[in-house]
């Protein structure tokens, strides 16, 4: 019988291609481990809005690990298995630190939320490849941050998208001095993603195999970027991307065929399903 149970998918460079979509391949491959009753887990930086026309696509994706590990979600039971959020003054003053910069603010939570006159202009923070997404799924504000002020609560993650990778050291090092309890993490090319302290997708991955009674040891992580190592570190097995970066690949134990050529897929046929 084969060792591993459950297989954890990053998504943007990992299971989507470059056209941001789930191949065929990818697909019938998820579909043949499900009715095996494997475990296909979705473990992304993405929030649950920005998941629901993949599980439309495979409705048997039930499991998620998801805002970066701040929340780890069963879809079926519409049940939080475990989150760990940002307070709000920790949020409050990211808000103030990122308006130092004009950084487009965009709040990862049980919705998607951005500000309006930003979200128009998108490709302007590096985000131009995302755009169609976050117009689909975003709930946008004029005054993002009156908004929240006017109404806060604490939120599972925080992406600021900056216009230069200079921008964003500058606000890293701004909450860096004000001592945020955070986790911060570099994306795209001049992102900034915040979580609580403590908060990484291999913890996401070890509450969720507590939850279903899985050991770790017979779980599977696939990615491809850097916000992936913590989780690559605590899988049973390691698996990168072949477009994954060196330092992925340095911990992994196998590497795949890239996110175009159905990466996900070899990883599922020879290692989830043997």
């Amino acid at each position: 019988m084969n060792q591993y149970q459950l297989i954890a998918l990053d998504m943007d460079g990992t299971l989507l291609n470059s056209k941001k979509e789930i191949s065929p391949g990818c697909k019938a491959a998820i579909e043949k481990a499900l009715a095996a009753g494997k475990d296909v887990v979705l473990s992304t930086g993405r929030c649950r809005p920005e998941l629901t026309e993949f599980r439309e696509l495979i409705p048997g994706l039930r499991y998620v690990n998801c805002t970066s590990g701040a929340m780890v979600y069963d879809f079926q039971e519409q049940r939080v298995i475990y989150s760990n959020t940002m307070d709000i003054p920790t949020v409050k003053e990211i808000f103030l630190l990122a308006r130092k910069e004009e950084a487009m603010l965009h709040i990862l939570d049980e919705k998607s939320i951005e500000q309006t006159n930003q979200l128009a202009h998108i490709e302007l923070y590096g985000m131009g490849p995302y755009k169609e997404l976050h117009a689909r799924t975003v709930e946008a504000h004029d005054d993002l941050y009156g908004f929240y002020m006017a109404n806060p609560w604490p939120i599972e993650k925080i992406n600021l998208y900056h216009k230069s990778p200079e921008s964003r050291d500058r606000t890293k090092e701004r909450i860096l001095a004000a001592g945020l309890p955070v986790e911060m993490v570099h994306a795209e090319s001049s992102s900034l993603e915040l979580t609580a302290t403590g908060v990484d997708k291999g913890v996401g991955l070890t509450k969720l195999c507590e939850a279903l009674g899985i050991p770790v040891s017979a779980s599977i992580a696939v990615g491809d970027a850097d916000n992936d190592l913590s989780v690559l570190r605590t899988a049973g097995l390691a698996v990168a991307m072949g477009n994954a970066l060196d330092s992925v690949k340095a911990v992994s134990d196998v590497t795949v065929a890239d996110c175009d050529h159905d990466g996900c897929a070899e990883a599922i046929y020879k290692y989830l399903l043997g």
